[in-house]
């Protein structure tokens, strides 16, 4: 499903895949299973639309992009590309309202110049290898220069093959290939071959303006997931967890973020309020002082410090045998 909207859409499977196979392997697995499916993608649509593959553009965007592509495979083992994905996410999402247009899509009637390609090459070619695919965020490129849909599928395969088989052969050097990484690649590979040659038939009865509406839809869609996902297992390596609750007279959004706690508090009488726990230590001698008189045998004495609009105070919660007992407000 994922190869063949890539095929109508020009592109993009990958983006698609990326957030779902996040529930499947680890993140640092995905950009090595994606190439190796997404090498089969390529070498199959040019195999069935040579004849429309635009050279001009292959022949200065692949030159830039392979030493990028090395560069992004080394940066690999240090960079946690999940930070990154949410960058792509939201710029993936900002091209959702074009979805929705109604009237065509004009091509600027500009030809790329060198120093354009030459970068978007090089930009294409990073993100790729530290990410395993980012062939939506360059459709509008494609589409700009008024490039049909079948040169929008066959130049990209052209540009993206010798990258894809670079970086298969750099994740191997690298020590990033495992049998579940193969596997899983060469279940991708199967699916992106059988979808090519589907996409043969199908393709011509697609108008242009549908193909680019598909396209800036699926873009859209690839960001929502993408967050989502990224979000998740951010959350998840940082010991994170993000909770609401409604309370008296209004509601509480409580973020758990490694060893802090964070919460944002709104009601309706006083409006919201920021609320973080801080250890007593923050106090000054003579609060911490009185905050300890208070309950001198309480277990536990747990600080929040408050900020709301125009006014910041302080909060202790003390607690006996894990039950709060008062809470008292300075």
């Amino acid at each position: 499903m994922a190869f063949s909207i890539s095929a109508v859409c020009g592109g993009g499977a990958g983006l698609i895949l990326m957030p779902i196979l996040g529930f499947l392997m680890p993140v640092s697995q995905i950009p090595a299973s994606l190439s190796i499916g997404s090498f089969s993608s390529s070498a199959s649509r040019i195999m069935l639309f040579y004849k429309n593959v635009h050279w001009p553009v292959v022949k200065y965007f692949v030159p830039f992009a392979l030493p990028a592509v090395w560069l992004g495979a080394y940066l690999l083992k240090y960079v946690n590309p999940l930070y990154l994905e949410i960058l792509m996410g939201l710029f993936l999402i900002s091209n959702l309202p074009l979805a929705f247009r109604t009237k065509k899509f004009e091509a600027s009637g500009n030809k790329p110049n060198r120093l354009t390609l030459c970068s978007i090459g090089f930009i294409a070619g990073l993100l790729s290898a530290l990410t395993g695919a980012v062939g939506l965020l360059f459709n509008s490129f494609y589409l700009k220069f008024g490039l049909s849909k079948e040169e929008v599928i066959a130049t990209r395969a052209a540009n993206e093959i010798t990258l894809h088989l670079i970086k298969i052969l750099l994740y191997l050097m690298f020590g990033l290939i495992n049998q579940t990484v193969f596997l899983t690649g060469f279940a991708i590979a199967l699916a992106a071959i059988l979808s090519s040659i589907s996409m043969k038939y199908i393709l011509p009865r697609i108008s242009l303006f549908s193909f680019k509406k598909i396209g800036f839809a699926a873009m859209g869609l690839s960001g929502i997931l993408m967050l989502l996902q990224s979000g998740r297992s951010i959350l998840t390596m940082n010991q994170g967890n993000l909770s609401s609750q409604a309370i008296s007279k209004g509601i509480e959004t409580k973020l758990q973020w490694q060893n802090a706690n964070f919460a944002l508090e709104f009601t309706y009488d006083d409006g919201f309020e920021f609320e973080q726990v801080i250890p007593i230590e923050e106090l000054n001698r003579e609060e911490i002082v009185w905050v300890q008189s208070k309950h001198p045998k309480a277990d536990q004495i747990v600080i929040e410090k408050v900020h709301t609009i125009g006014k910041q105070y302080y909060e202790a919660y003390y607690f006996q045998q894990h039950q709060l007992i008062e809470k008292l407000e300075f």
